[in-house]
């Protein structure tokens, strides 16, 4: 029996590994398009992160407010693709070999830019999201409403 429920997750797993090879391969193209000097400021990290940050939340209110997303929809795209695409260990990385240049201020400015910028950017991708998904049906229901109240006018 535990056989069985052991290759019961391979889809997970085999979705995970595509969406975690496209997301990688999206953030090595970023990352050789927008090249930073040694020790430097690391603008395509940054970004990735902050982009991976804000289609997240874009994706976790789609899929928890969603009535039944397909049950792969998370792990190939939250864990695989955004998993693979955001790096905050390179963000570390970047953030160590400026200290290791002589760039401390570089360093910290790029680590607190990237935790803040990042935070922020998962918060509100959430709250527009929400409004997005929420707001037009309220305004919806709103106009239905006042349309039968006024006879259809």
């Amino acid at each position: 029996m535990e056989d069985m429920t052991r290759g019961a997750h391979w889809d997970v797993l085999l979705v995970v590994a595509v969406g975690g090879g496209l997301g990688s391969l999206a953030r090595y193209g970023l990352a050789e398009a927008i090249p930073h000097p040694e020790g430097g400021f690391a603008v395509a990290t940054l970004l990735t992160n902050i982009t991976g940050c804000l289609l997240i939340g874009a994706l976790m209110v789609v899929i928890t407010d969603s009535a039944r997303p397909h049950r792969l929809l998370r792990p190939f795209l939250g864990i695989g693709v955004l998993g693979g695409f955001t790096t905050f260990s390179t963000c570390v990385v970047d953030a160590i070999e400026s200290v290791m240049a002589g760039n401390a201020g570089i360093a910290i400015a790029y680590a607190l830019a990237s935790v803040a910028a990042s935070l922020v950017a998962v918060v509100a991708s959430m709250l527009l999201t929400r409004r997005v998904l929420h707001g037009f049906g309220r305004r919806s229901m709103v106009r239905r409403e006042t349309e039968n109240q006024h006879g259809g006018v």
